[in-house]
C-alpha cells in the first residue's frame, strides 16, 4: 500500500462524489483512485485494478449490478481490498452478512466527509499508527468538525493545509501573508487574496456554529470570545498548537 488509501468510490450520486473528490484531494489518508456510478462499470475497475486498490467504498443500490451482486463478484475474484459498504437503508440481508463478505464497515446514509475519513482511518490503522505515520488530518478534520467549520467551502481546505503547514513549519506563521497564503494557493491554483478572504469566512461561520464549550477551552486564553473571532493567523496557530500538544502528549 502507498502513502494514502488507494480507494474506488461506486455510488450513482454524482453530486455526492463530487464532494467527496475535492474534500479527499488534498488528503493524506484518502487517494480517490478510482469512481465508478454504477455496479457494472464498478465491477470492471475493481477486477482491472483489484492488486492497486486498497478499498472500494460503495452503495448498496445501484444501478447495473446491485451492491450484494458485486460483494459475490469481489469473493470470487479473492479481492484483498477492504470494503465499506453504504446504505441508506438498514437491511438485515447485509448486516447479517458482513463477514461472509469481508466487509469492514457498513455507513448509513446520509455522512459526512469527516465521517467517512475517521472511520477508514480508524479501519486501516490503530490510533498509535496513525498518529506516528504523521496522519495528522484525522485529527485536524474532527477539530475544525467541532469548530463548526463545514468540509464543502473552500476556507475548509485553505485552513486544514495551513494548521499542516503551521504544525510542520511553526515560524511560517510570522509571514502569514508572505508565505502561508502563497503555498495554499499554489496548491490549490488560486490567489492569496481570495484564501485569505475564504479562510475569514470559514472563522466567521465556525464563531457562529461551533461548539461553544469547545472554542472556550481552544481559544478561551488567547482571544476574548464575547469580543471578536481570532484573526486568520490568531487561529490557524492556536489549532496547530493544541495539535502538537495533544500528539507529543500522546507520544509519550
Amino acid at each position: 500500500m502507498n502513502n494514502r488509501i488507494r480507494t474506488l468510490f461506486i455510488d450513482d450520486d454524482k453530486s455526492l462524489i463530487d464532494e467527496l473528490k475535492l474534500y479527499f484531494s488534498s488528503s493524506a489518508v484518502i487517494e480517490v483512485s478510482h469512481v465508478a456510478n454504477d455496479g457494472e462499470e464498478g465491477l470492471r475497475i475493481a477486477t482491472e485494478n483489484k492488486d492497486s486498490i486498497d478499498l472500494v467504498i460503495m452503495d448498496t443500490l445501484l444501478p447495473g449490478k446491485d451492491g450484494l451482486t458485486l460483494l459475490k463478484e469481489f469473493n470470487k475474484m479473492e479481492a484483498k481490498f477492504k470494503i465499506i459498504l453504504t446504505s441508506s437503508v438498514k437491511s438485515n440481508l447485509i448486516f447479517n452478512n458482513v463477514d461472509a463478505y469481508n466487509i469492514s464497515y457498513v455507513l448509513l446514509k446520509p455522512y459526512g466527509a469527516v465521517d467517512l475519513e475517521n472511520i477508514v482511518s480508524s479501519t486501516f490503522f490503530t490510533a498509535k499508527e496513525s498518529l506516528a505515520n504523521g496522519r495528522l488530518e484525522v485529527k485536524i478534520s474532527k477539530m475544525l468538525h467541532s469548530l463548526g467549520i463545514p468540509s464543502h467551502i473552500k476556507g475548509y481546505q485553505y485552513i486544514r493545509e495551513s494548521i499542516m503547514l503551521i504544525y510542520h513549519n511553526p515560524y511560517i506563521i510570522g509571514g502569514i501573508t508572505k508565505e502561508l497564503y502563497p503555498e495554499v494557493a499554489g496548491k490549490y491554483r488560486t490567489t492569496s487574496s481570495r484564501v485569505e478572504r475564504a479562510i475569514r469566512h470559514a472563522i466567521e461561520v465556525s464563531w457562529n456554529r461551533g461548539d461553544y464549550e469547545y472554542m472556550e477551552e481552544l481559544f478561551g486564553h488567547s482571544v476574548d470570545y464575547d469580543r471578536a473571532k481570532p484573526t486568520n493567523s490568531e487561529f490557524i496557530a492556536t489549532v496547530a498548537d493544541k495539535l502538537r500538544l495533544d500528539l507529543n502528549s500522546f507520544s509519550r
